[in-house]
């Protein structure tokens, strides 16, 4: 992973990976990011339920322009799946009622399995953030609504039984490890495969081992982040990845000075290092000084890179000139 640093500015820049732990929400652990780095840019990268751990990006100054780029990142997750009882959240949160079924043995549950892996369609959990009619799925759940949920189609790409809990026959516990696009609910699967194995079953831990290119293990505990800015904002400097971490699958370009300042004025530019070859109008490419550090967000038209994030500041005029509002370069 490029370890580069692009951004600029007197302000902090960068990708704070946090092990979020249980209790609260996402967007508690980014409130508290902001207060604590002292700065209202701040987002997260992908939503965590409040009793689910693990890792949870956030995203800083200038980086919070490129969460979109991150929204459709693969997920991993090692869960604990309770058999014998539903949930009405499908989670440990919820009222439990015990099942009608008998409970599963661990090769029923293997067995099962396999019908979970690949492209499948699930229905969201009732009390998600699914928006219906214009609502929040929990809140109309919490008002005594039942909402009507569309089934959607996610991918999983691997899910494995890691491990088998039978002490108590009547409420097995299995822990699962899922590899999986965004979007997926692992409360669904919970639930969806207690329903396969003719019984019941919910969600009873959740952690997030990874989140595209962010691991478990480059993630902080939020007591270290507290101690990192015992002495002011600057100490979480260390703890930051750089702009473009995460997006390796980008390519990336090498600009001159003078297309740096092009660039940085929102201009076109057909960069003499050249433009990757095959690139689908879509693609977007990472623009760099030639010290690797980011410069802009890019895509290609009309054989020229049109910025389309520019994360430095625009150059000073020169002396005696008006500043350029172009927003392409002469062909």
């Amino acid at each position: 992973m490029s370890r580069t640093r692009g951004g600029g500015g007197t302000g902090l820049d960068g990708i704070l990976v946090v092990a979020k732990p249980a209790g609260p929400t996402s967007h508690d652990v980014v409130a508290l990011i902001r207060r604590l780095a002292e700065t209202r840019r701040v987002g997260h990268g992908g939503t965590l339920d409040p009793f689910a751990t693990g890792v949870l990006p956030i995203f800083l100054g200038r980086a919070t322009r490129l969460v979109e780029y991150h929204l459709g990142d693969r997920k991993s997750y090692r869960a604990t799946v309770c058999f014998g009882a539903s949930s009405t959240t499908d989670d440990l949160d919820g009222e439990l009622t015990p099942s009608d079924g008998p409970a599963p043995d661990r090769s029923t549950v293997e067995a099962a399995l396999a019908a979970f892996r690949g492209p499948i369609v699930q229905v969201p959990p009732a009390y998600s953030a699914v928006k219906l009619a214009g609502r929040r799925a929990y809140a109309m759940a919490r008002a005594g609504q039942t909402p009507e949920l569309a089934p959607r189609e996610v991918t999983i790409d691997r899910l494995e039984l890691a491990e088998w809990d039978g002490s108590d026959p009547d409420r097995p516990l299995a822990v699962i490890e899922v590899d999986c696009s965004a979007g997926t609910y692992i409360r669904s699967i919970a639930r969806d495969l207690g329903r396969a194995v003719g019984s019941a079953a919910y969600l009873g831990s959740l952690r997030r081992s990874s989140s595209g290119g962010f691991g478990i293990d480059e993630a902080h505990p939020l007591d270290e982040v507290r101690s990192a800015v015992a002495d002011g904002p600057a100490g979480l400097e260390p703890l930051l990845l750089p702009l473009d971490s995460g997006l390796d699958r980008f390519p990336r370009v090498v600009l001159s000075g003078s297309e740096i300042v092009a660039v940085g004025r929102g201009q076109f530019v057909r960069p003499a290092a050249g433009i990757p070859s095959s690139l689908d109008p879509a693609d977007r490419i990472i623009l760099v000084d030639d010290a690797g550090r980011v410069v802009a967000i890019a895509a290609v038209r009309d054989g020229r890179l049109a910025p389309d994030k520019v994360l430095i500041d625009p150059p000073d005029p020169v002396p005696g000139t008006a500043p350029s509002t172009a927003l392409s370069s002469p062909a």
